[in-house]
């Protein structure tokens, strides 16, 4: 049986051409984390991402949220991720919810969000993880740890000050503001920004660019662009020049040289 045709609780998955499509499914808790939806996501991040046949990952909510982040009902009650005394929350927080920002920064894999709705803490940070954001105009973003007393202890602050910028992460979180979609554009949270009528139909056609091109080639891209970030330029030079050494002699590239020259569009093998 195909792995994309297990159950998962609380996600939906499933395979499409090139590309794995995962959604978020507790739309009656507005798809706030279960530790059965952390330890689902991961598994399947993992596995999408050694799928020589999956090229882009796309992740999305049900119903009209995104992600809630933190389950109120659970933190008030102390359960699921939210129960036991303070070691053991540090505990479970590593052994949890702190293993999907570790999944997403060893992707190689192209990760796109498709926001439907509101993305709240945790559920904003976690579209910060992904490479590109699109939005429907109803989506809304916020960063709230601090209004129920608590710390962005997922890993958002570390993602998020990379993507908007310091001041604007530290106004976020500070403030707890909620944020429209075209807001989010502006300060360069979200890539597009589209009716909820062709949120899906953008998508697909972003999944669709990227599976066009080179794969080896998008994958180095992506992790070119994370060490850049993270490191001082020569032992980024030094992974580029390997990068490149590996690229310049896959086929893709000469397949791609070919396409450019004869003006047909290349068909790319994973490896």
């Amino acid at each position: 049986m195909s792995f994309y045709l297990k159950s998962f609780e609380d996600l939906i998955v499933e395979q499409k051409k090139n590309s794995v499509w995962i959604t978020l499914n507790r739309p009656e808790a507005s798809n706030a984390y279960s530790m059965s939806m952390v330890n689902g996501l991961v598994e399947v991040l993992k596995h999408a991402d050694i799928d020589n046949n999956v090229r882009v990952i796309v992740l999305t909510g049900a119903g009209k949220n995104f992600c809630a982040g933190g389950d109120i009902k659970a933190m008030k009650g102390k359960t699921g991720m939210f129960a036991g005394e303070s070691n053991q929350l540090r505990e479970a927080y590593q052994a949890g919810i702190q293993q999907i920002p570790l999944a997403f920064s060893a992707l190689k894999t192209p990760v796109i969000a498709m926001v439907n709705g509101a993305s709240v803490g945790a559920g904003c940070d976690l579209a910060a993880m992904c490479d590109l954001r699109v939005a429907s105009i109803e989506a809304s973003f916020a960063e709230t740890f601090a209004k129920v007393g608590l710390v962005p202890g997922d890993g958002g602050a570390f993602f998020l000050t990379r993507l908007v910028g310091f001041g604007k992460a530290m106004e976020m979180f500070l403030t707890c503001k909620t944020y429209s979609a075209q807001e989010a554009k502006e300060m360069g949270l979200v890539n597009q920004v589209v009716l909820p009528t062709d949120l899906k139909q953008k998508t697909e056609e972003l999944v669709e660019q990227l599976s066009s091109l080179p794969p080896i080639a998008l994958q180095m891209t992506k992790k070119a662009i994370n060490h850049a970030y993270q490191n001082d330029l020569s032992s980024h030079l030094e992974l580029m020049a390997a990068y490149q050494g590996i690229t310049q002699r896959s086929s893709d590239h000469f397949k791609a040289l070919d396409g450019m020259i004869e003006k047909k569009k290349p068909s790319f093998n994973h490896f």
